[in-house]
Parts: C-alpha cells; structure tokens; sequence
C-alpha cells in the first residue's frame, strides 16, 4: 500500500522530494485549491517507507494509506 499526499492540503514544501528512496513523488501542475504548488505520489511505485511523512512539516498533507479520492494524479 502506498502513501497519499493530500492535494489540497499540500503546501509545496517538497521536502518529501529529496527524501523519497525510490523518486515516486512528483510535482502536478498548477496550484490546488489553496494556491500552491503541490506534489504526488505515483501509487505504482511507492514503496510505503514513510519517510515522506516523516519530513512534511505540514500537518496532515501526507497519509499512511493509499487515498486516489484525496490525492490529483495527473494523466
């Protein structure tokens, strides 16, 4: 099961960025819904380490679970 990043939450810190060990976070295009950049993480290839989490200083922008409904995935 992979991490979410709450797009709407996100500030676009991307300190989850250089973190990630396997590169499966990405920035998306555009601004969410409160005006800043915002990252995602591509399902197929994360490896549920956490360290995502563990850096975000933003409360509540990263979960511990697989949540397509609460994070945009750009086609």
């Amino acid at each position: 099961m992979a991490h979410t990043i709450v797009t709407d939450v996100c500030e676009g810190i991307a300190d989850c960025v250089d973190a990630c060990p396997v590169a499966c976070i990405h920035e998306g295009p555009g601004k969410n819904v409160i005006g800043t950049d915002w990252y995602w993480i591509d399902f197929s290839t994360c490896i549920d380490c956490g360290i995502c989490q563990q850096v975000c200083p933003v409360d509540g922008a990263i979960l511990a679970e697989e949540r397509s409904d609460l994070q945009k995935t750009p086609s």
